[in-house]
């Protein structure tokens, strides 16, 4: 008898309500998540890590419920859930929304809304891989709001897993009078939803990185440990020291290898989570010299309770500073981020997470929790609806000229880079600027492998009794509109091959958005250089992003292929790149429209690139048009030129703008055209 109790004693002394490694884990985890995103280490699986835990905790509260009652109370599940996660979440959603109308671009604020909706009711990673949305992407568009996409999928675990575990659990007892069905059950999820993650890593990274199916295996992970919780305490007490030590290094060293350019998930998010998981199972069998004696701590203790408000509060916060202060987002910006994040998390820990985690109303009546819970993200998601529908906060002048100016020589360029106030007909634009992009001809998608010529692929006049052919990437098709025109004065047939991010020149690219090398442009490449040579065109005109992969191999090889075509060839330097999103900018500094202006050393990147790429162009004869000129002067580019913004986003030309360049590719073109 007195040897059943001691075991009993044991047991539950190892099967501790409170874990206080897991209390420090989770603390780490939220550290490496803002110091990710923050750029202070780049060190990435934060989220991984935080998924095993709540695995782990959800499943050991649910089966421990089971064992107890044999039974779910759906209610007091998803109260408890409702209550200590939705009001946090509706007041940080609902500021957000004012931070972003008072100091965001005006022309996001629609598209942030419809994020804040999604948000608001945990589907916001769907309308993520719906929009191949770039977790990784710099270029600002990143949404004040995509941080929920993680939260989006544990409410969806929360939502189905209780009715799942107990289907499967009642099943399994039914059928073994144990729970190996579980076990089973369980085991199947983690291999197929891994299998399916790692798969569709390199054919489509948005769904892999923020789906639902593609992630769960990384919840389910810790709810198997939950499942085997009993089994794993019993383990010998030195082993199961070292196995949380370990696990707590292969969670720092693993995070620490993946990097930005790694396909992620891929199989690179299982170091992270395996070494959750051995943290979390050595210490189910409480070691005295465990890695909890590192963990337990007041510091992680205070950092654990507030990291849910701080995974709240950074990202808004990050993505919004630059407009908030105007400034440089420089190294102590973002520690400014850092730091102010954590305050607001601390206040929102105190003033509302713990407030509702502790009403004593709310705890005897469930249904209340899950009525608030409910009331609260109805109206959160009402607040979204409602901020669509009111006019934008844009200063536009209600009066316009007649005739919008853009470029009309090189004087008109220089005049531009000095004027500080955007004038009412380009504040007249200025809604519509980010969709001002070419409408003629086509561009090939990344996933697209092949080219084929079709009839919106043929522009200015298809009956034209020369060809001339617009070759590379959105840097070339972003000139579409405008060789239509002179295209069509001209009476050139003009065929576009352009594909997204894919250069003519044969070089290896890695794609940042596949977040591995982009094979699908060297066939497509390929497959292009072959239609060139059925229609035998007159002249070929390439046109492409700088790129810092780009080599003279690389050039040499393309260039040969394009002189065997035996048309005239025409190289024309890439656009200069403005470094930030031109329309967003404009509508933030409506009074001083120099600051969205860029110096032409930096906006000319890769000079040596450019340099060789050019030299290579006329060793093989083409005719080389440099456009700097057209976007340049007194070593200002500006954002506005004339009456016409520059730039849709932050790389390419508006439509717009091309059009009024005419005077300056046209002589050069005709010259070009006679010859041939």
């Amino acid at each position: 008898m007195t040897s059943h109790r001691s075991t009993a004693t044991a047991e539950a002394e190892r099967l501790r309500k409170y874990r206080p490694d897991i209390q420090g884990l989770r603390a780490v985890a939220i550290m490496m998540v803002v110091s990710m995103h923050c750029g202070i280490l780049d060190i990435h699986g934060g989220v991984d890590v935080s998924f095993v835990l709540s695995g782990f905790l959800i499943g050991g509260q649910l089966f421990a419920e089971l064992d107890r009652t044999g039974k779910v109370s759906l209610t007091k599940f998803w109260a408890r859930r409702f209550r200590r996660l939705t009001p946090p979440m509706a007041l940080v959603i609902v500021a957000t929304a004012i931070l972003a109308w008072l100091y965001g671009s005006p022309l996001r604020f629609r598209t942030y809304m419809e994020d804040g909706l999604s948000a608001s009711l945990s589907f916001l990673n769907w309308r993520l891989v719906e929009n191949g949305t770039d977790y990784f992407a710099n270029d600002g568009s990143q949404t004040p709001y995509q941080h929920f996409w993680s939260l989006g999928i544990e409410e969806q675990f929360y939502l189905a897993a209780p009715i799942v575990l107990f289907v499967t659990v009642w099943i399994s007892r039914k059928i073994f009078r144990n729970r190996a069905l579980v076990a089973l059950f369980l085991m199947a999820v983690i291999a197929g939803s891994f299998y399916l993650g790692w798969s569709k890593t390199s054919e489509n990274q948005p769904l892999a990185y923020f789906s639902t199916q593609t992630r769960i295996w990384e919840i389910t992970c810790g709810v198997l440990l939950a499942l085997s919780a009993s089994l794993v305490s019993r383990m010998n007490r030195g082993v199961a020291a070292v196995i949380s030590w370990l696990g707590l290094g292969t969670v720092l060293v693993t995070a620490m290898l993946i990097s930005s350019t790694t396909p992620l998930p891929g199989y690179a998010v299982a170091g992270p989570v395996v070494g959750a998981v051995m943290v979390i199972a050595g210490g189910c069998a409480n070691p005295r010299f465990g890695v909890e004696r590192l963990l337990d701590n007041p510091v992680l203790d205070f950092v654990g309770n507030v990291s849910y408000g701080w995974y709240l509060t950074h990202w808004p916060l990050l993505v919004l500073w630059p407009s908030i202060t105007d400034r440089d987002f420089t190294f102590e910006e973002r520690m400014r981020v850092v730091v102010l994040s954590f305050l607001m998390a601390v206040i929102l820990h105190y003033a509302v997470e713990r407030k509702f985690k502790k009403n004593t109303s709310l705890l005897a009546r469930p249904w209340k929790g899950v009525f608030t819970g409910g009331f609260t993200t109805a109206g959160t998601a009402g607040a979204m609806v409602l901020a669509t529908l009111i006019p934008l906060n844009l200063a536009t002048s209600s009066s316009s000229s007649t005739v919008a100016t853009g470029y009309t020589d090189n004087a008109s360029v220089e005049k531009s880079a000095a004027v500080k106030e955007l004038s009412a007909t380009a504040q007249g634009a200025l809604e519509k600027a980010p969709k001002d992009l070419a409408t003629r001809g086509c561009i090939d998608n990344f996933d697209v492998k092949t080219f084929v010529m079709r009839d919106q692929c043929v522009a200015g006049d298809p009956k034209g009794s020369k060809t001339l052919v617009l070759m590379g990437d959105s840097h070339a098709w972003q000139w579409n509109d405008l060789y239509d025109v002179i295209g069509k004065e001209l009476g050139v047939r003009v065929v576009t091959m352009a594909k997204g991010g894919c250069s003519p020149q044969t070089y290896r690219i890695n794609n940042p958005q596949l977040a591995r090398e982009y094979t699908e442009c060297d066939t497509w490449r390929q497959s292009a250089f072959a239609e060139l040579r059925k229609i035998h065109p007159d002249v070929v005109v390439i046109a492409d992003r700088a790129r810092g992969e780009a080599n003279r191999a690389g050039a040499e090889t393309s260039f040969k292929v394009l002189k065997e075509t035996g048309a005239e060839l025409v190289y024309m330097t890439d656009t200069p790149e403005p470094g930030q999103n031109v329309p967003d900018c404009l509508a933030t500094h409506i009074d001083s429209i120099t600051l969205c202006n860029r110096k032409q050393w930096q906006a000319l990147e890769y000079t040596q690139i450019r340099a060789m790429e050019q030299d290579v162009a006329k060793k093989y004869g083409a005719d080389i048009i440099d456009t700097t000129s057209a976007f340049c002067a007194a070593d200002v580019c500006p954002a506005v030129i004339g009456d016409r913004i520059v730039y849709f986003d932050n790389s390419h030309i508006t439509s717009s703008y091309s059009k009024t360049l005419k005077p300056f590719l046209e002589p050069a073109l005709k010259e070009i055209l006679d010859r041939a």
